[in-house]
């Protein structure tokens, strides 16, 4: 695990309805506020990543489909600087992970349908605390193919 970085199994409540499917409780010991909230969608497949943030800590649930989430700490002074993460969120893993500033993050569509992933942020989105980078980037040793095992 990377320091810093937390992943809460997510309540789901199912019944002949549909399901109820929890997220964030402003009441939680990991909330700290609310910045806002938003979906992004992602296809199978398709990456989106590298960014890291300066200031916003993301939490982040898949409410449909799944996504291979990859994480690398280059935080300086970090017991786990040089670590790479990898979560597989959504279908099979409904969790809420945490991700604090200065951990960057992408996410790879995984699965045959469209997923969507929720953040709640805990500050409003601001240009200019995002840094962003190309996927294939050798700075970060992570490959994004698939590996069959």
């Amino acid at each position: 695990m990377i320091d810093g970085v937390q992943i809460i199994p997510l309540r789901q409540i199912p019944d002949e309805r549909g399901k109820i499917m929890h997220m964030l409780r402003h009441d939680a010991p990991h909330f700290t506020q609310f910045g806002e909230i938003y979906f992004s969608v992602v296809h199978p497949g398709v990456i989106k990543g590298w960014h890291i943030h300066t200031k916003m800590t993301l939490n982040y649930a898949v409410v449909s489909g799944k996504i291979k989430l990859v994480l690398y700490d280059d935080r300086d002074g970090s017991p786990t600087k040089g670590k790479l993460q990898e979560i597989f969120l959504g279908d099979g893993n409904y969790s809420l992970v945490v991700i604090p500033p200065m951990v960057w993050n992408g996410f790879k569509g995984a699965g045959t349908i469209d997923a969507i992933v929720a953040n709640c942020s805990d500050i409003p989105h601001d240009p200019e605390e995002i840094k962003r980078m190309d996927p294939f980037d050798p700075l970060i040793p992570y490959t994004w193919d698939t590996i069959m095992r």
